[in-house]
Protein backbone atom coordinates (compact mmCIF):
# COMPACT_ATOMS: atom_id res chain seq x y z
CA UNK A 1 0.00 0.00 0.00
CA UNK A 2 2.77 2.26 0.82
CA UNK A 3 4.05 1.97 -2.86
CA UNK A 4 1.24 3.56 -4.24
CA UNK A 5 1.72 6.55 -2.20
CA UNK A 6 4.90 7.28 -3.76
CA UNK A 7 3.48 8.76 -7.58
CA UNK A 8 1.06 11.08 -5.23
CA UNK A 9 4.61 12.20 -3.24
CA UNK A 10 6.49 12.44 -6.46
CA UNK A 11 4.02 14.77 -7.91
CA UNK A 12 3.03 16.75 -4.87
CA UNK A 13 6.93 17.00 -5.32
CA UNK A 14 6.59 18.40 -8.33
CA UNK A 15 3.48 20.55 -7.58
CA UNK A 16 5.77 22.39 -4.86
CA UNK A 17 8.70 22.93 -6.81
CA UNK A 18 6.50 24.64 -9.74
CA UNK A 19 3.97 26.95 -7.21
CA UNK A 20 6.36 27.78 -4.37
CA UNK A 21 7.75 29.84 -7.53
CA UNK A 22 4.72 31.32 -8.45
CA UNK A 23 4.15 32.76 -5.25
CA UNK A 24 7.47 33.61 -4.36
CA UNK A 25 8.81 34.65 -8.13
CA UNK A 26 8.36 38.15 -8.48
CA UNK A 27 9.32 39.16 -5.09
CA UNK A 28 12.95 36.67 -4.82
CA UNK A 29 13.70 37.94 -8.18
CA UNK A 30 13.80 41.29 -7.26
CA UNK A 31 15.83 41.04 -4.89
CA UNK A 32 13.20 41.35 -1.62
CA UNK A 33 13.17 38.43 -0.26
CA UNK A 34 15.76 35.83 0.47
CA UNK A 35 15.47 32.84 -1.92
CA UNK A 36 16.29 29.95 1.00
CA UNK A 37 14.50 32.22 3.49
CA UNK A 38 11.47 31.99 0.68
CA UNK A 39 11.62 28.32 0.43
CA UNK A 40 12.14 27.43 4.09
CA UNK A 41 9.24 29.71 4.91
CA UNK A 42 7.15 28.32 2.32
CA UNK A 43 7.52 24.95 3.28
CA UNK A 44 6.09 25.25 6.99
CA UNK A 45 2.82 27.44 5.77
CA UNK A 46 1.95 24.94 3.12
CA UNK A 47 1.65 21.81 5.61
CA UNK A 48 -0.09 24.07 7.90
CA UNK A 49 -2.59 25.42 4.86
CA UNK A 50 -2.71 21.62 3.79
CA UNK A 51 -3.92 20.48 7.27
CA UNK A 52 -6.51 23.71 8.31
CA UNK A 53 -8.05 24.54 4.92
CA UNK A 54 -7.49 21.66 2.57
CA UNK A 55 -10.75 19.50 3.77
CA UNK A 56 -13.21 21.08 1.20
CA UNK A 57 -11.20 20.55 -2.00
CA UNK A 58 -10.03 16.90 -1.09
CA UNK A 59 -13.48 16.18 -0.76
CA UNK A 60 -14.40 17.71 -4.01
CA UNK A 61 -11.50 16.03 -6.18
CA UNK A 62 -12.31 12.46 -4.20
CA UNK A 63 -16.17 13.14 -5.72
CA UNK A 64 -15.03 13.96 -9.11
CA UNK A 65 -14.56 9.79 -9.97
CA UNK A 66 -14.46 6.90 -7.87
CA UNK A 67 -10.90 5.38 -7.13
CA UNK A 68 -8.73 2.38 -6.37
CA UNK A 69 -5.81 2.33 -5.12
CA UNK A 70 -4.21 1.79 -8.34
CA UNK A 71 -6.20 4.10 -10.40
CA UNK A 72 -5.55 7.05 -8.03
CA UNK A 73 -1.62 6.09 -7.89
CA UNK A 74 -1.79 6.27 -11.87
CA UNK A 75 -3.39 9.85 -11.54
CA UNK A 76 -0.61 11.01 -9.54
CA UNK A 77 2.00 9.88 -11.80
CA UNK A 78 0.48 10.83 -15.12
CA UNK A 79 -0.30 14.29 -13.55
CA UNK A 80 3.30 14.50 -12.03
CA UNK A 81 5.07 13.56 -15.08
CA UNK A 82 3.03 16.20 -17.00
CA UNK A 83 4.08 18.75 -14.48
CA UNK A 84 7.82 17.93 -15.20
CA UNK A 85 7.53 17.84 -19.05
CA UNK A 86 6.06 21.19 -19.27
CA UNK A 87 8.26 23.01 -16.74
CA UNK A 88 10.75 21.70 -19.29
CA UNK A 89 9.72 24.42 -21.41
CA UNK A 90 9.97 26.93 -18.75
CA UNK A 91 6.09 27.21 -18.62
CA UNK A 92 4.01 28.20 -15.35
CA UNK A 93 1.89 24.35 -15.59
CA UNK A 94 -1.68 24.25 -14.04
CA UNK A 95 -0.70 21.07 -11.57
CA UNK A 96 -5.16 21.63 -11.07
CA UNK A 97 -5.41 20.71 -14.83
CA UNK A 98 -2.64 18.09 -14.65
CA UNK A 99 -4.76 16.30 -12.01
CA UNK A 100 -8.78 16.80 -13.14
CA UNK A 101 -7.12 15.61 -16.83
CA UNK A 102 -5.81 12.18 -15.32
CA UNK A 103 -8.49 11.82 -13.55
CA UNK A 104 -10.91 12.31 -16.71
CA UNK A 105 -8.65 10.28 -18.39
CA UNK A 106 -9.26 7.30 -16.23
CA UNK A 107 -12.54 8.17 -15.49
CA UNK A 108 -13.66 8.48 -19.59
CA UNK A 109 -12.28 5.09 -19.90
CA UNK A 110 -14.72 3.64 -17.17
CA UNK A 111 -17.57 6.02 -17.42
CA UNK A 112 -17.38 6.79 -14.23
CA UNK A 113 -17.35 10.64 -14.08
CA UNK A 114 -19.79 13.21 -12.70
CA UNK A 115 -19.54 15.94 -15.49
CA UNK A 116 -21.60 18.75 -12.81
CA UNK A 117 -18.10 18.44 -10.20
CA UNK A 118 -16.38 18.85 -13.39
CA UNK A 119 -18.56 21.78 -14.66
CA UNK A 120 -18.16 23.52 -11.40
CA UNK A 121 -14.68 22.83 -11.72
CA UNK A 122 -14.14 24.62 -15.46
CA UNK A 123 -16.38 27.80 -14.23
CA UNK A 124 -13.63 28.25 -11.57
CA UNK A 125 -10.40 27.44 -13.70
CA UNK A 126 -11.94 30.42 -16.25
CA UNK A 127 -12.56 32.69 -13.16
CA UNK A 128 -9.51 31.95 -11.87
CA UNK A 129 -7.02 34.23 -13.72
CA UNK A 130 -9.76 36.83 -14.72
CA UNK A 131 -10.45 37.14 -10.41
CA UNK A 132 -7.08 37.17 -9.57
CA UNK A 133 -6.17 40.26 -12.46
CA UNK A 134 -9.37 42.34 -10.75
CA UNK A 135 -8.26 42.16 -7.60
CA UNK A 136 -4.56 42.66 -8.35
CA UNK A 137 -5.87 45.73 -10.11
CA UNK A 138 -8.20 47.18 -7.06
CA UNK A 139 -5.66 46.21 -4.45
CA UNK A 140 -3.57 48.35 -6.21
CA UNK A 141 -4.76 51.38 -6.12
CA UNK A 142 -5.95 50.97 -2.28
CA UNK A 143 -2.45 49.71 -0.93
CA UNK A 144 -0.82 52.37 -2.92
CA UNK A 145 -2.45 55.04 -1.57
CA UNK A 146 -1.42 53.89 2.03
CA UNK A 147 1.93 53.15 1.15
CA UNK A 148 2.81 56.92 -0.61
CA UNK A 149 2.01 58.11 2.70
CA UNK A 150 4.97 56.79 4.48
CA UNK A 151 7.62 59.50 3.50
CA UNK A 152 11.29 57.53 4.72
CA UNK A 153 12.31 55.21 2.12
CA UNK A 154 13.92 53.36 5.48
CA UNK A 155 10.92 52.99 6.26
CA UNK A 156 9.54 51.72 2.72
CA UNK A 157 11.85 49.76 2.22
CA UNK A 158 11.37 48.04 5.84
CA UNK A 159 7.50 47.71 5.34
CA UNK A 160 8.27 46.09 2.15
CA UNK A 161 10.36 43.39 3.78
CA UNK A 162 7.84 42.81 6.03
CA UNK A 163 4.64 42.78 3.91
CA UNK A 164 6.39 40.65 1.25
CA UNK A 165 7.24 37.55 4.08
CA UNK A 166 3.42 38.09 5.64
CA UNK A 167 2.01 37.93 1.85
CA UNK A 168 4.36 35.04 1.26
CA UNK A 169 3.35 33.43 4.06
CA UNK A 170 -0.44 34.01 3.37
CA UNK A 171 0.27 32.78 -0.14
CA UNK A 172 2.09 29.55 0.73
CA UNK A 173 -0.87 28.62 3.17
CA UNK A 174 -3.12 29.22 0.49
CA UNK A 175 -1.47 26.84 -1.87
CA UNK A 176 -1.78 24.32 0.68
CA UNK A 177 -4.89 24.61 1.63
CA UNK A 178 -6.07 24.83 -2.69
CA UNK A 179 -3.79 22.53 -4.05
CA UNK A 180 -3.35 19.29 -1.39
CA UNK A 181 -6.26 18.02 -3.00
CA UNK A 182 -4.46 17.73 -6.45
CA UNK A 183 -2.16 15.50 -4.57
CA UNK A 184 -4.12 13.24 -2.03
CA UNK A 185 -7.66 13.81 -3.11
CA UNK A 186 -8.09 10.58 -5.48
CA UNK A 187 -6.85 8.61 -2.40
CA UNK A 188 -9.75 10.00 0.18
CA UNK A 189 -11.83 7.04 0.79
CA UNK A 190 -9.19 4.48 0.93
CA UNK A 191 -7.50 6.74 3.78
CA UNK A 192 -9.02 9.48 5.67
CA UNK A 193 -9.17 13.17 4.72
CA UNK A 194 -6.92 14.34 7.68
CA UNK A 195 -4.45 11.59 6.45
CA UNK A 196 -4.87 12.81 2.75
CA UNK A 197 -3.88 16.35 3.67
CA UNK A 198 -0.87 15.38 6.06
CA UNK A 199 1.06 13.39 3.08
CA UNK A 200 -0.21 15.86 0.61
CA UNK A 201 1.06 18.98 2.67
CA UNK A 202 4.40 16.77 3.65
CA UNK A 203 4.91 16.42 -0.53
CA UNK A 204 4.14 19.56 -1.55
CA UNK A 205 6.43 21.30 1.16
CA UNK A 206 9.40 19.37 -0.07
CA UNK A 207 9.14 20.64 -3.34
CA UNK A 208 9.20 23.73 -2.57
CA UNK A 209 12.70 23.84 -0.95
CA UNK A 210 13.80 23.41 -4.19
CA UNK A 211 11.97 26.70 -6.42
CA UNK A 212 12.26 26.12 -10.42
CA UNK A 213 14.51 29.46 -10.80
CA UNK A 214 13.35 28.89 -14.65
CA UNK A 215 9.55 29.21 -13.71
CA UNK A 216 10.76 31.97 -11.36
CA UNK A 217 12.54 34.36 -14.10
CA UNK A 218 9.46 33.39 -16.48
CA UNK A 219 6.70 35.21 -13.73
CA UNK A 220 8.92 37.41 -11.96
CA UNK A 221 9.99 38.93 -14.78
CA UNK A 222 8.84 38.54 -18.66
CA UNK A 223 5.35 38.73 -18.28
CA UNK A 224 5.52 42.67 -17.44
CA UNK A 225 8.23 44.16 -15.68
CA UNK A 226 7.12 44.91 -11.93
CA UNK A 227 9.03 46.53 -9.39
CA UNK A 228 8.93 45.68 -5.64
CA UNK A 229 5.92 47.55 -4.27
CA UNK A 230 4.00 45.74 -7.42
CA UNK A 231 5.16 42.56 -6.97
CA UNK A 232 4.12 42.50 -3.00
CA UNK A 233 0.68 43.29 -4.09
CA UNK A 234 0.12 40.32 -7.45
CA UNK A 235 1.77 38.03 -4.98
CA UNK A 236 -1.53 39.60 -2.57
CA UNK A 237 -4.13 38.99 -4.70
CA UNK A 238 -3.21 35.92 -6.21
CA UNK A 239 -3.24 34.35 -2.54
CA UNK A 240 -6.20 35.99 -1.73
CA UNK A 241 -7.73 34.36 -5.24
CA UNK A 242 -6.21 30.52 -4.20
CA UNK A 243 -7.62 31.09 -0.82
CA UNK A 244 -11.15 31.82 -1.30
CA UNK A 245 -11.41 29.02 -4.05
CA UNK A 246 -9.78 26.35 -1.25
CA UNK A 247 -13.12 27.16 0.69
CA UNK A 248 -15.16 26.91 -2.16
CA UNK A 249 -13.60 23.45 -2.42
CA UNK A 250 -12.20 23.71 -5.85
CA UNK A 251 -8.58 23.32 -6.62
CA UNK A 252 -6.99 26.31 -8.90
CA UNK A 253 -3.95 26.79 -10.74
CA UNK A 254 -1.53 28.88 -8.65
CA UNK A 255 -0.05 30.00 -12.17
CA UNK A 256 -3.13 31.22 -13.63
CA UNK A 257 -3.93 33.21 -10.38
CA UNK A 258 -0.44 35.39 -9.99
CA UNK A 259 -0.35 35.24 -13.80
CA UNK A 260 -3.35 36.84 -13.76
CA UNK A 261 -2.54 38.96 -10.55
CA UNK A 262 0.60 40.20 -12.20
CA UNK A 263 -1.77 41.43 -15.59
CA UNK A 264 -3.86 43.05 -13.27
CA UNK A 265 -1.12 44.86 -11.08
CA UNK A 266 0.69 46.36 -14.49
CA UNK A 267 -2.37 47.45 -15.80
CA UNK A 268 -3.08 49.81 -12.81
CA UNK A 269 0.31 50.76 -12.86
CA UNK A 270 0.07 52.31 -15.88
CA UNK A 271 1.96 49.81 -18.25
CA UNK A 272 1.35 48.07 -21.40
CA UNK A 273 4.69 46.05 -21.73
CA UNK A 274 3.10 42.85 -21.92
CA UNK A 275 5.17 40.02 -23.13
CA UNK A 276 1.79 38.66 -25.82
CA UNK A 277 4.05 35.93 -27.17
CA UNK A 278 5.11 34.80 -23.42
CA UNK A 279 1.39 34.45 -22.57
CA UNK A 280 0.23 33.19 -25.60
CA UNK A 281 2.84 29.78 -24.83
CA UNK A 282 1.46 29.84 -20.93
CA UNK A 283 -2.12 29.67 -22.03
CA UNK A 284 -0.95 26.90 -24.99
CA UNK A 285 0.03 25.19 -21.90
CA UNK A 286 -3.02 25.76 -19.86
CA UNK A 287 -4.84 23.80 -23.04
CA UNK A 288 -2.22 21.14 -23.54
CA UNK A 289 -1.72 20.24 -19.76
CA UNK A 290 -4.79 18.20 -19.00
CA UNK A 291 -4.80 16.75 -22.14
CA UNK A 292 -1.45 15.94 -21.96
CA UNK A 293 -2.04 14.09 -18.36
CA UNK A 294 -5.73 12.51 -19.40
CA UNK A 295 -3.81 11.09 -22.58
CA UNK A 296 -0.41 9.63 -19.64
CA UNK A 297 -3.60 8.11 -17.13
CA UNK A 298 -6.08 6.71 -20.23
CA UNK A 299 -2.42 4.88 -21.58
CA UNK A 300 -1.16 3.33 -18.52
CA UNK A 301 -4.59 2.82 -16.79
CA UNK A 302 -5.06 0.62 -20.58
CA UNK A 303 -1.74 -0.99 -19.89
CA UNK A 304 -2.89 -2.17 -16.36
CA UNK A 305 -5.86 -3.47 -17.70
CA UNK A 306 -4.30 -5.11 -20.55
CA UNK A 307 -2.15 -7.07 -17.85
CA UNK A 308 -4.86 -7.33 -15.02
CA UNK A 309 -3.05 -5.63 -13.05
CA UNK A 310 -5.87 -3.13 -11.87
Amino acid sequence: MILTFLPAVFFGWALGRNDAANIYGTTVTNGLLNYRFAAITASFSIIAGAMIGGRNGLETLASLSSQTLVTAAIVSAAAGLSVIILNQFGLPVSSSQAVVGAIMGIGLLNGNIDWFVVMKIFICWITTPLGAALLGYVLYGIVARFFRRIRSIVVQDITLKVLAILIGILGSFALGANNVANITGTFVGSISVDEAALIGGLSIAAGAIIFSKKVMYTVGKRIVSLEAFSSVVAILAQSLTVLIYAYIGVPVSVSQAIVGAVVGVGLARGSRNFDGRLIRRILLGWLQTPLIAGCVSAAVFAIFNFFGLN
